[in-house]
């Protein structure tokens, strides 16, 4: 698709009453790597967020890009990293070959240490503080024992985004303000609520994806919790966007991937590169009502 719009810099834009934008980033594990095309989209547009929210794997995207990453800058970093099982190894090393198993809280199941982690594989630019972002963001995190969605925007960041993507079963809690944390997608897989009064255009983008199959074949011990799990956040994303759905939702071609499918980074990146396109298609749509009106 030939793109046809072109955006100055927000605060050109703000001047010239072009409309604002705002993106919140879903959870979904490896699946957000597509949020990638997201950020190359907005990217090849020349359209500067305003805000940013984002929830597990969308937290660690969208901080990224508010950070001041280009998506071209942060595909290449992913595919280095998580994406190649080489570097990958060697990050995990990095922590120290004679005590990883204490760093990553023991090789047990749901006892890896994810703070610690986090601070082997995020991108150097992304900085430890909120204040330091170039764009402002919100991320979504559960209180486990308050029951509730609580939105991290000052303080320390990688600590904000460590709770955020504390997947249960995976990951050890965070601890925010004397809190125990886990994966802000438990209450909110999409965040986009946070930024329908900051922005004219609210985009969301839902990575949770859905349990596949040919219905023949019962899922194994592993797949049907992670694929519960998907079902449960499938309900309350539906319920929000029955009630206040943002300007635009989009839903890349992930389904078939799962939660820690990191090594297949290329291969999202491939499947899911037609949500480009749609986003483009999104916005258009959008400007040619305004213009038609």
């Amino acid at each position: 698709m030939n793109t046809r719009l072109a955006f100055p810099d927000l605060e050109t834009a703000e001047q010239k009453g072009e409309p604002t934008f705002a993106v919140a980033f879903g959870g979904g594990g490896a699946r957000g790597v597509s949020h990638i095309q997201i950020i190359e989209a907005l990217d090849e547009l020349g359209i500067r967020p305003v805000a940013i929210s984002g929830s597990s794997i969308g937290a660690i995207m969208g901080a990224g890009m508010a950070s001041g990453m280009t998506g071209r800058e942060i595909r290449d970093y992913t595919l280095e990293t998580v994406g190649h099982r080489g570097t990958l190894l060697n990050k995990l090393w990095s922590l120290g070959p004679a005590t990883m198993r204490d760093k990553l809280g023991g090789f047990r199941f749901g006892h890896f240490n994810l703070e610690l982690i986090l601070d082997a594989f995020l991108p150097p630019q992304v900085p430890k503080d909120f204040e330091d972002l170039e764009i402002p963001m919100k991320i979504s995190a559960t209180d486990y024992y308050g029951q509730a969605e609580v939105i991290l925007e000052k303080g320390d960041l990688r600590q904000a985004i460590a709770a955020s993507a504390a997947i249960p079963g995976l990951f050890m809690p965070i601890w925010v303000n004397g809190r125990v944390m886990i994966d802000g997608g438990v209450f909110n897989p999409v965040p986009y609520e946070q930024l329908m009064e900051l922005a004219d255009v609210v985009i969301g983008v839902d990575v949770v994806g859905a349990p596949e199959g040919d219905g023949t074949h019962p899922p194994n011990r592993i797949d049907s919790l992670f694929g519960a799990s998907q079902l449960t956040m499938q309900a309350s994303i539906s319920l929000k966007l029955k009630l206040n759905p943002p300007q635009i939702f989009l839903r890349p071609s992930v389904n078939r991937f799962r939660v820690l499918d990191f090594l297949r980074a290329r291969e999202i990146l491939n499947e899911s590169e037609s949500v480009k396109d749609e986003l483009k298609r999104a916005i258009d749509a959008l400007y040619s009502a305004v213009v038609d009106s």
